[in-house]
């Protein structure tokens, strides 16, 4: 039997979706495929890695570089990016509006984290705000929606509602340090807020494929949220049950809605909180780690199970 021919039969017995069958029998005649998101993903990944590298060195080799070298470096990136995106956008929509190239989005995105690395530098090397960054982090996320909305771009608006998150004090380096019931109110304030946010753009129409994001960011800093609740030592067992109607909804929302992304987050996130329950007190190595060698596994399976059942079609 060729390959072709069991594609087809894979097909016909429902094994395989119709778009998985049209993609894997093009491959099997040497078809040309699109490389579109792994070229994206790693392309955001190099910009991404060379902020970091301007960081490092703007860090590392300030004083020997002097300020002055320093911040005509940064601003003249952060003016040539701005330039060069207000000079070819678009006119505004309220819908979803395409790059006008395919070197847009990354010097967008470029120039807003060269932003966040002048403002650092700035703060780290005159002290000019005395420690006190929420005013800038309230700024900063206000830029970055502003950005966002207006060339179209989801990768700044999740930096803008990471700026929104620290001006609402979610510092996450502190978590593990302090279970400080504070932060968790932070966290599901800050979660609701970015839910109902997302959801009255939406219902506005205003860039309504925005949504996902702001759902996403929402889902997994609560997620988050009542997870530390649960780690602690005592008054766990209300978190424990609000994560378990967390998981519920997500479930029932990535079920509903066929987004596997909310069906993962209510399996692991659910994973996890259960798992400090049954282990709760329990010290023995070999049985913790044949716990998690016999539950991940069979995580692993159910997950991959469930993906393979929303490749193919409702």
């Amino acid at each position: 039997m060729t390959i072709l021919a069991r594609l087809e039969q894979w097909k016909q017995q429902s094994k395989i979706s119709p778009e998985q069958h049209a993609h894997l029998a093009g491959l099997s005649r040497g078809e040309p495929f699109s490389l579109f998101l792994e070229l994206n993903v790693l392309l955001y990944a190099g910009v991404l890695a060379f902020v970091a590298g301007l960081g490092w060195t703007v860090s590392t080799w300030s004083e020997q570089l002097g300020d002055v070298l320093v911040l005509t470096v940064l601003s003249t990136i952060l003016a040539a990016c701005f330039w060069y995106c207000f000079s070819r956008a678009p006119s505004w929509s309220r819908a979803e509006t395409p790059a006008p190239n395919p070197i847009f989005d990354y010097v967008l995105y470029l120039g807003s984290l060269v932003w966040s690395v002048e403002l650092v530098y700035v703060e780290k090397r005159f002290n000019v705000l005395s420690g006190r960054l929420d005013l800038p982090l309230l700024a900063t996320a206000v830029l970055f929606f502003f950005i966002a909305y207006r060339f179209d771009n989801r990768f700044v608006l999740s930096l803008g509602l990471s700026s929104l998150a620290g001006w609402f004090g979610l510092t996450i380096s502190h978590w593990p340090l302090h279970q400080d019931a504070a932060y968790r109110q932070y966290a599901i304030l800050f979660s609701l807020i970015v839910g109902v946010a997302g959801a009255i753009f939406q219902r506005l129409g205003l860039k309504p494929h925005f949504f996902g994001t702001y759902l996403n960011i929402a889902a997994n800093v609560l997620f988050w949220a009542l997870l530390s609740g649960v780690f602690n030592r005592q008054g766990y067992g209300l978190w424990f049950l609000a994560l378990l109607i967390a998981c519920g909804a997500s479930l029932a929302w990535g079920l509903t809605r066929r987004q596997f992304a909310f069906v993962a987050y209510a399996a692991v996130y659910g994973y996890v909180g259960v798992s400090s329950m049954f282990l709760r007190g329990v010290f023995d190595e070999t049985v913790v780690l044949s716990y998690f060698v016999l539950t991940g596994v069979a995580m692993l399976v159910v997950l991959v199970q469930i993906a393979r059942r929303f490749g193919r079609p409702a």
